[in-house]
């Protein structure tokens, strides 16, 4: 999908911008899909002869031309939200891994991953496009606009580089762009099984990678750059890469270029990096890795004091994957001391048990109420609204980590936003001061209508545009790998 060629304007009653609510607001995009005018306390206008309706009127009805003459009007327009953490391959584990296995050890991330392993191993190319683009249209349809994916799937399964190095890698662009979101690609440095320079087990082949062969994908991808995509890359985590070879893979890495990183994702790992190395992951990173705004530090759940404090003042983002979090029995992040120390966060659907911002964000907060016994955590002086507050600071943090222009309705940023449902009994009538808390915290009903991401409308009354062929892709996807 590409941005429509002549632009496009929405008029909005009420839309969410940088300074908050604003009434009566006229957004207007160009052809590539950028933002080039966004006035609030605007009058309902005719369009620019160069900017076409979003909803052109049937030829023929002279009513439906009049009103051609003006923008789309609608109630409540929100930005899209950033996924800043995938595995676009494990959609198609979503539920198979809900079973206790019966071992001597009790069920965790670790028993967990020797599946992820099996589904890894099994998935050719053509498949992944199929999976990936099936889980971005989900992503889109409940409110993602942009994602940031994790991409560690480069050789074939026998370890082996396919013909073509980054051949995996552009299957994942194809199906961004297939599904239309926005992406960040982030080829993965996956060079060891452990601490200590582990040699990597048979199962986890397909995955190896050296600094160098990482920054020959990333080359290879450099045609592909645009205001839809960008290319950064990912140490996979301090396990599976010496901290010479993360510094070296920062350094090479062309300037500006994004940099995200699994830590302390599991107390096991944080023993084991003490064991090897005398410092806890995220003590590590910031004392000898250069860590500063262009990091993103996925999970980060084990902190301890003196390192949230130094995570918040190094400018990174903490990527906070709530709901595979739960699923893999993580923990829960530290959030109202990291919130204290003016730290940055964003959230991701990581293993996407789910594709949804809102149940990412409501149990972001309710983890910390549980954890506290008390309520209303994610808040500041002088912020006291929840679900404004988890929102906006999951735009800030998810733009960051994607670098890319996203993240807020301003000139210059993506065309990227959320119309949401006005007619649903829980927006029904509602003042703007109350919608994103009925929209993060009341019910399980989609409340996103329609999508534009990137200047294209990817999702019209709940439907992605291309829904069915994509969804047939994936059904078959699924049926062979199945009877693989």
């Amino acid at each position: 999908m590409s941005a429509d060629a002549a632009g496009g304007a929405l008029f909005a009653r009420h839309a969410l911008l940088p300074d908050g609510w604003q009434a009566d607001v006229l957004l207007a995009w160009d052809g590539s899909g950028d933002l080039v005018r966004v006035e609030a306390g605007a009058a309902r206008p005719g369009l620019r002869p160069d900017i076409r309706p979003a909803h052109p009127a049937p030829r023929g009805d002279a009513d439906g031309a009049a009103e051609a003459a003006a923008p789309p009007c609608v109630e409540y327009v929100i930005p899209g939200m950033i996924n800043l953490h995938s595995h676009a391959f494990q959609r198609a584990l979503g539920g198979l891994a809900e079973r206790a296995g019966g071992g001597a050890e009790p069920d965790s991330f670790w028993t967990w991953r020797e599946l992820m392993y099996r589904c890894a191993n099994r998935i050719t190319p053509e498949q992944l496009q199929a999976v990936a683009a099936q889980l971005y249209a989900e992503c889109l349809r409940q409110g993602y606009t942009a994602v940031c994916e994790f991409h560690y799937l480069q050789h074939d399964p026998e370890g082996q580089p396919y013909a073509q190095p980054a051949e995996t890698a552009q299957r994942i662009a194809r199906a961004a762009r297939e599904a239309g979101i926005g992406l960040t690609l982030l080829p993965v440095l996956y060079a060891h099984a452990g601490f200590g320079e582990a040699p990597l087990a048979p199962q986890q082949r397909r995955f190896h990678t050296d600094p160098d062969r990482v920054l020959r994908i990333v080359e290879a991808l450099a045609p592909l750059r645009g205001p839809q995509l960008e290319i950064g890359a990912a140490p996979h985590s301090l396990r599976a890469a010496t901290l010479a070879q993360v510094r070296a893979l920062a350094q090479a890495l062309p300037a500006g270029r994004p940099l995200h990183i699994h830590v302390a994702e599991q107390e096991q790992e944080v023993r084991a990096c003490l064991r090897a190395t005398g410092r806890r992951p995220v003590e590590l990173l910031l004392e000898h890795g250069d860590i500063d705004a262009r990091w993103c530090l996925v999970h980060a759940t084990h902190l301890a004091p003196h390192e949230i404090a130094g995570l918040a003042a190094s400018g990174a983002v903490a990527g906070l994957c709530p709901t595979t979090e739960a699923n893999l029995g993580d923990g829960l992040f530290p959030l109202a001391p990291y919130i204290a120390a003016g730290g940055r966060f964003g959230i991701g659907s990581d293993s996407h048990v789910s594709q949804s911002p809102v149940e990412e964000l409501r149990w972001l907060e309710y983890g910390q109420r549980l954890a506290g016994r008390r309520r209303n955590v994610a808040c500041a002086p002088g912020r006291p609204d929840v679900a404004a507050f988890l929102w906006s600071e999951a735009l800030r943090g998810g733009a960051q980590a994607a670098a890319r222009p996203i993240g807020s309705l301003a000139p210059g940023r993506r065309a990227d936003l959320l119309v949401l449902d006005d007619g649903h009994p829980n927006l029904d009538g509602l003042g703007p001061d109350a919608v994103l808390g009925r929209f993060l915290f009341c019910g399980n009903d989609n409340l996103v209508r329609d999508v534009l991401a990137g200047g294209r409308w990817a999702v019209r009354g709940g439907r992605h545009v291309d829904q069915e062929a994509i969804a047939r892709r994936w059904r078959t996807a699924m049926r062979q790998l199945r009877q693989d």
